[in-house]
């Protein structure tokens, strides 16, 4: 049996790798645009920049240390030049794929970085493995703008495995949907009518504002903002804005809410505040052909009739008057259960002829007593 030469004897103490084997091996140098292992063969592995990762002008020095280890997969045991090409990319994905199949199966909630937005949806990776959520399953809302998720971390199930097509396909909504009924239950649960609670404005309307309570949202219809008048809901509140509201009705999963807090309303005390024959000051809320309502205080309106506006003939109110006019008046009629309040400029003006007279009738009575 001949002797084996040096050089045999050297190689037979290396193992003997394959392509496509796994291997692991030990950095012992790095560059920004390679990666050079020691994977215990006789030529060293290399893995070129494309290989590692899917980022572009990557500089490989700030993502790997001397001394590391890795496993890779070989691509070719001689690349040309006495060295073995490697991949660590391309056993990620594989892996990562693997990982995502059993996701799929098991319907695992994941866990991601947004890599990319595109007018479509985003992507995320797994492992190296891309993940593209399409924007109708993104939120369970309409969004138009997409960029806020850049580079943010989200949750979101496998709704679709298909690596042969390439369609790996991520569902963010359906989770946001789970959630809001969880909390939906929740709330309904425990909430009742009379509740006064705090919530944010999520949309408003003309005909009102759809405030979020944490798990379901209720309308604050425009007739229930206030005690006074609100010609527009988009002039009071702003979305976003936190506001306090109590509960007025629930039906079913609908629930109605109102600012209208009894210890606020203005005809607490009215029957004193605008007894007959009080003098009152009010401001010129609206016109009609036949009188004029006049606001005495958010939420109590009061009707002076035309024929009460002056002591001679007014044709229309607005002969006279200005809606926002300051006005005194006198309060010559009040019905409680109706909320009807009659005022008379008129009435006044006569109260203040007659003590005017009273005050003439003094003056002459003291003249004549003076000259007695």
């Amino acid at each position: 049996m001949s002797e084996m030469s040096f050089e045999q004897m050297l190689d037979e103490s290396f193992k003997t790798i394959r392509n496509g084997e796994v291997v692991e091996g030990t950095v012992i140098d790095v560059k920004p645009d390679e990666i050079v292992l020691n994977i215990g063969y006789k030529s060293d592995g290399i893995i070129t920049r494309n290989e590692y990762t899917n980022e572009s002008n990557v500089d490989l020095t700030t993502l790997v240390s001397v001394g590391d280890t890795m496993e890779t997969k070989v691509m070719k045991v001689n690349d040309g030049e006495g060295q073995v090409l490697l991949t660590y990319k391309r056993l990620a994905a594989e892996r990562g794929s693997k990982r995502l199949e059993e996701a799929f199966e098991n319907k695992e909630v994941l866990t991601a970085k947004v890599t990319q937005v595109l007018d479509g949806g985003l992507c995320v990776m797994v492992d190296e493995t891309r993940v593209f959520i399409p924007a109708s399953l993104v939120s369970d809302s309409y969004e138009k703008d997409l960029t806020k998720y850049k580079d943010q971390e989200i949750e979101f199930v496998i709704s679709e495995f298909n690596p042969k097509r390439r369609r790996i396909i991520g569902d963010r909504k359906q989770l946001l949907v789970a959630r809001k009924l969880e909390q939906q239950r929740e709330l309904f649960a425990r909430i009742k009518i009379g509740d006064i609670m705090e919530g944010t404005v999520k949309n408003v309307t003309d005909f009102g504002a759809f405030i979020d309570l944490g798990g379901a949202d209720g309308l604050l219809h425009i007739s229930e903002m206030s005690w006074g008048r609100v010609e527009s809901p988009k002039k009071v509140f702003n979305v976003g804005e936190n506001v306090r509201v109590f509960i007025k009705d629930i039906n079913e999963t609908k629930i109605a809410l109102s600012m209208k807090f009894p210890a606020d309303n203005p005809w607490n005390g009215a029957s004193e505040k605008f007894a007959i024959g009080n003098v009152v000051t009010g401001r010129v809320a609206r016109m009609t052909d036949f009188g004029a309502f006049v606001e005495l205080a958010p939420g109590v309106d009061a009707l002076l009739h035309v024929s009460q506006i002056a002591r001679e003939h007014v044709e229309k109110p607005s002969d006279v008057l200005r809606v926002g006019q300051e006005i005194d008046a006198k309060i010559v009629d009040f019905n409680e259960d109706d909320k009807k309040i009659s005022l008379s400029i008129k009435a006044l003006l006569a109260d203040a002829e007659r003590a005017d007279e009273d005050i003439a009738d003094v003056d002459i009575d003291a003249i004549a007593n003076a000259k007695e």
